[in-house]
């Protein structure tokens, strides 16, 4: 099992993808981290009309720190789309089955390269972010770790980076063509499902189905404050809530995708 995943990451960083991917999470991380932290502190989104602005010295870190997360999560997605998709599209897949004929084997390994490789971008992008967001936090007179649930969300950071790559597998797997399942799924999880969950909570009985779709529970395990088209808060669930539906998501996706790969006939 250890030969595999290191014959997955190696698959990985003998690569210009790993690298390019790097440099825009640690880039991404800094800057939405002085974007937010200088929109959050000015007196126009500090008063009290912004609702759904975080108030207290320990929301405003959070937010500040996890903001460029909505981007590193997607490249996260982007890879584990790719890390099983350009198997098939230039028929690797073939050569790593018959060196590991246990397709289980090889999919575990996915799975825990993938897990390994979204912890390694969630702390490229909380080092861009803590960094930066820091300085300018500090300098408008914020004191970021006062409460130590910040180190909380830091660690939860990197476990929805590492989940969102193994959603991103098993739509790999689920979307036959590549090219078509990375725009699908950044589509989905960028635009079509955040969309999907504003309109949700305009309504009573939507109100209780948006807080368990996955950009959702991703915020609620970064504990960040979500706003509808009014500009107020809406519901979500509790951090460790949000953790377990998000984990639900990775789990049936990888799950699919494994079972859709043990049955499918390689040529």
């Amino acid at each position: 099992m250890t030969a595999a995943v290191r014959a997955e990451l190696r698959k990985l960083f003998t690569t210009r993808l790993w690298w390019g991917m790097a440099i825009a999470v640690l880039v991404s991380g800094a800057a939405f981290a002085v974007l937010f932290a200088f929109v959050f502190t000015s007196d126009a989104v500090r008063g009290p009309q912004a609702a759904a602005a975080p108030r207290t010295d320990a929301a405003l870190a959070k937010a500040v720190f996890t903001g460029g997360l909505q981007v590193g999560y997607l490249l996260t997605l982007a890879i584990g789309v790719m890390t099983i998709g350009s198997e098939y599209r230039h028929q690797t897949i073939t050569a790593t089955f018959l060196a590991l004929p246990r397709r289980g084997r090889v999919m575990a390994a996915k799975v825990v390269s993938l897990l390994v490789v979204g912890a390694l971008y969630g702390v490229l992008s909380l080092a861009g972010a803590v960094g930066a967001g820091t300085v300018v936090l500090t300098s408008k007179g914020v004191a970021p770790f006062a409460d130590t649930s910040i180190w909380r969300t830091l660690a939860l950071s990197l476990l929805v980076l590492g989940l969102w790559a193994l959603i991103g597998l098993g739509a790999g797997i689920l979307i036959p063509n590549q090219v078509a399942a990375l725009l699908i799924s950044v589509a989905v999880a960028w635009i079509v499902e955040p969309l999907l969950g504003l309109v949700l909570a305009l309504t009573d009985w939507g109100k209780s189905i948006s807080p368990y779709l996955p950009s959702r529970a991703t915020s609620a395990m970064l504990e960040s404050t979500s706003s509808g088209f009014d500009g107020q808060p809406v519901h979500q669930l509790s951090w460790w809530a949000g953790a377990l539906v998000l984990m639900a998501y990775a789990a049936v996706m990888a799950g699919l995708g494994t079972w859709r790969t043990l049955r499918a006939d390689i040529t």
